[in-house]
């Protein structure tokens, strides 16, 4: 196979493990550090992660500032996030301390992910994606956007409504297509990015955005559900490829495969007599995704999250690609 040359980004926490952060660096163009958050006033609230942006820098790989209003409590806070669209003298504050932030820490760029944007604030989110990549793109520093997945321009729902993809693919310099989250902690039990589901979303993507600018969502990570779902009351655990792999080896059941969303999943029951359903991914449905980044000429991948290492995913992604790096990311 002809590998192509793409981005690879992925998403950390600054409590990542330090090995697992290493083992991914020969693979990652950048990493995103979660998240730079915003408070009730409009300020930019800082990330302790001086030392993932110097172990990154030191292999070559950038890291970006992830930009959101998440709340203390972890909620995606939507009047905060319409404070800032809506004042201009907050904004201009705001990229200030951006700035001050990449400057300090020689960071790449920003990445914005602020979810849950009312849809009368979809223009005025573009903008200050806009305003933001000319302040930043003049002294070099890129600007990229994540984007819920849609398969419309209008489609319903909170989540949706507020992201333009026409706009940001205009505003920013690369766009994250998140596919992922259709099996979710609090939905029922169902594969995490089915690929008849990605591809719908990519498919529209390419009518709105340049697909040199695409970035495709990749989980790493599943899911384990305790039966009867109850809406409201099962919450699913996350589960690592590896951890899921191992739980079917250990509790000697088999793994099913459906060809059509391209998603492994098994039940098994637990020694207190409760059945679980489990979905994730395998080098199979990987190979599924990658196939689509060949297939529509994507920019690269983008993973949530890389908090844990496979050396599958390594191979493959290897196998597949070449991994773009930087020039203008300079090793200390």
């Amino acid at each position: 196979m002809d590998k192509r040359t793409v981005l690879v980004n992925g998403y950390a926490y600054p409590f990542i493990d330090r090995g697992v952060f290493q083992a991914w660096m020969p693979d990652l163009t950048l990493v995103s550090n979660f998240s730079y958050g915003l408070d009730e006033q409009g300020n930019l609230t800082l990330l302790d992660d001086r030392e993932l942006v110097d172990i990154a820098r030191s292999n070559g790989v950038g890291s970006l500032m992830v930009l959101t209003a998440l709340t203390e409590e972890e909620g995606f806070d939507s009047e905060r996030a319409s404070l800032l669209f809506n004042n201009v003298e907050i904004q201009d504050r705001y990229i200030a301390q951006i700035l001050e932030n990449l400057r300090q820490k020689k960071m790449r760029g920003v990445d914005f992910d602020f979810e849950y944007v009312f849809s009368e604030d979809r223009e005025k989110y573009v903008a200050l994606v806009a305003k933001t990549a000319a302040a930043l793109n003049q002294e070099g520093y890129i600007v990229t956007v994540a984007l819920a997945p849609k398969t419309s321009t209008e489609q319903p729902g909170l989540l949706y409504q507020g992201h333009d993809y026409y706009g940001m693919g205009q505003a920013a310099d690369l766009v994250l297509l998140m596919t992922y989250e259709w099996g979710y902690t609090y939905g029922p039990p169902m594969a995490v990015a089915p690929i008849n589901q990605v591809r719908r979303v990519i498919e529209y993507g390419l009518t709105q955005i340049d697909p040199g600018k695409i970035l495709l969502g990749v989980p790493n990570y599943g899911y384990d559900w305790t039966l009867p779902f109850v809406r409201g009351v099962t919450r699913a655990r996350k589960i690592s490829h590896r951890e899921a792999y191992q739980q079917a080896v250990e509790q000697g059941v088999s793994v099913n495969y459906d060809p059509s969303i391209s998603a492994p999943n098994y039940r098994y029951t637990d020694i207190d007599g409760a059945v679980h359903e489990v979905w994730y991914e395998d080098e199979r449905s990987l190979r599924a995704k990658f196939d689509l980044v060949n297939e529509y000429g994507l920019a690269g991948i983008s993973f949530w999250n890389i908090m844990t290492y496979h050396y599958e995913t390594d191979e493959l992604l290897n196998q597949y690609f070449n991994v773009y790096k930087d020039p203008n990311v300079i090793p200390l």
